[in-house]
């Protein structure tokens, strides 16, 4: 199993399909369409922004439903090599701990979440059979193009005209990404230039960040040279 890593807004998504369907696995996906809490967590924050609540009501059950998710996913994820996930538990403290140290959660559910995610985190090997993903794959991307992606995809709730106090929300998870790029050290970790490659609208940049990513998998004996030469040669009919 692979994993995709990044802020709001990356081209985890889009990527993680991409990818799948190159490899011809299964792609699994962060839960947000779906999701009845998330749309609560913003309108949360701006409670908290207005001083009409000292803490956001709904960022730690947010939390506590994207680890339960991502604890599955990730589970049915590792049943087979390859397969993608478009964000997993590795990343999911990233935005409990912000949510703390900005005031949005009390101290006393950042360590319940702590303690839960230690908990899950030690069964993971038993209940996946496999410690951690294959390969960690982190699309880093500008302010200003996650910015661009945020307003082209359209969620009403994510855009700065409907909440301009996103704005520094928004710097922070950057910074926070940056900080967790330095310390993961739980597999091997590619960096894709999500400024650089457009491999959502390009043809040419999807094909290279394809290479990038699929001559890694080689390397770490989870794709054989063949069928990587195979797989390039379909794309490229």
């Amino acid at each position: 199993m692979n994993t995709l890593a990044g802020v709001i807004g990356s081209g985890k998504s889009s990527l993680t399909k991409i990818l799948s369907d190159d490899l011809g696995t299964e792609p699994f996906f962060e839960p947000v369409e779906d999701n009845p809490v998330l749309p609560l967590f913003y309108k949360g924050n701006k409670l908290v922004e207005s001083g009409a609540r000292k803490t956001n009501p709904y960022a730690f059950l947010l939390q506590v439903f994207f680890l339960n998710r991502r604890f599955k996913m990730i589970k049915e994820a590792m049943q087979e090599d390859n397969n993608i996930l478009d964000r997993s538990i590795y990343e999911d403290s990233i935005f409990m701990k912000m949510n703390y140290e900005q005031g949005h959660t009390t101290e006393e559910e950042w360590n319940i979440y702590q303690d839960l995610l230690q908990n899950m985190m030690e069964e993971l090997p038993f209940a996946a059979h496999k410690k951690s993903p294959d390969l960690m794959i982190m699309i880093k991307v500008s302010y200003d193009m996650m910015l661009k992606r945020i307003a082209k995809r359209g969620r009403k709730f994510e855009q700065l005209k409907a909440d301009p106090s996103l704005s520094g929300y928004y710097k922070d998870l950057i910074k926070r990404y940056d900080t967790w790029l330095t310390e993961y050290d739980a597999s091997p970790l590619l960096v894709i230039d999500g400024d650089k490659y457009n491999f959502v609208e390009d043809e040419d940049d999807r094909n290279t960040v394809l290479d990038i990513i699929e001559s890694n998998l080689v390397d770490l004996g989870k794709l054989t040279s063949e069928k990587f030469e195979e797989i390039k040669e379909k794309r490229e009919k």
